[in-house]
């Protein structure tokens, strides 16, 4: 048994991906459909600068430590 699609769902954009892998990156047609849509995707926003990866550093490490500890047992060794 099928369920419907929800009512915002709309079909993947193949036209417009096709438009974008050929023309603007220059992919080769077997590239294109070797390629997944989320790797589509990861290449639209890299290509578009929309999502800058900027990678953690030592203050987002501190805060992450803080959140979430070691676990420490009675004796004070770590659990692992």
């Amino acid at each position: 048994m099928n369920a419907p699609p929800p009512a915002s769902w709309e079909p993947f954009p193949w036209d417009a991906a096709m438009r974008f892998a050929l023309g603007i990156l220059r992919w080769s047609p077997a590239a294109f459909w070797r390629a997944t849509p989320r790797e589509l995707v990861a290449a639209w926003e890299g290509a578009s600068g929309l999502v800058p990866h900027v990678p953690a550093d030592r203050a987002d490490l501190a805060r992450l430590m803080t959140a979430f500890p070691d676990a420490v047992n009675r004796s004070g060794a770590s659990h692992e």
